[in-house]
């Protein structure tokens, strides 16, 4: 898993270049608040890419998604399940699995549901607050 700064978003395959193409697990994704909490309760100082997800995104809760559409910068992203962690955590740190096991700590697999390329820093939040805040915007529009 080599971080990069940008990536593209095909819809129903997943990232392009990836290995995993298609299915139910186009992206995986991973909370960078979940990540920090699980490294100071295990006394762990691994990189976020040791889970090896595909995002790992900041100031959005996975917890309980299933079903719900999740916008990163342009793209959509259906949440299609909570991701369970393997025995390959463990061998990255002893006690690692066990730690993101619970409440959906190990993060969310998505499809893909439109094209987009991706970026660091683009927001990232709930297609329904999306929607919400364009409305906002819009009757503050009309208010000027």
């Amino acid at each position: 898993m080599d971080p990069v700064t940008s990536a593209r978003l095909s819809a129903g395959r997943g990232l392009i270049g990836n290995a995993d193409q298609g299915g139910l697990r186009q992206v995986t994704l991973i909370e960078k608040e979940i990540w920090r909490e699980v490294m100071l309760a295990i006394h762990g100082s691994l990189k976020p890419a040791s889970r090896r997800a595909n995002l790992l995104i900041t100031g959005v809760s996975l917890a309980g998604s299933r079903g719900r559409i999740l916008r990163v910068g342009e793209a959509r992203l259906k949440i299609v399940g909570e991701n369970k962690p393997c025995e390959r955590m463990d061998e990255a740190l002893p006690g690692l699995q066990a730690a993101l096991y619970r409440d959906w700590r190990g993060g969310v697999f998505a499809i893909v549901l439109s094209d987009a390329e991706i970026k660091t820093g683009d927001v990232v939040l709930w297609e329904d607050q999306a929607k919400a805040s364009m409305a906002l915007m819009h009757e503050s529009q009309k208010r000027n």
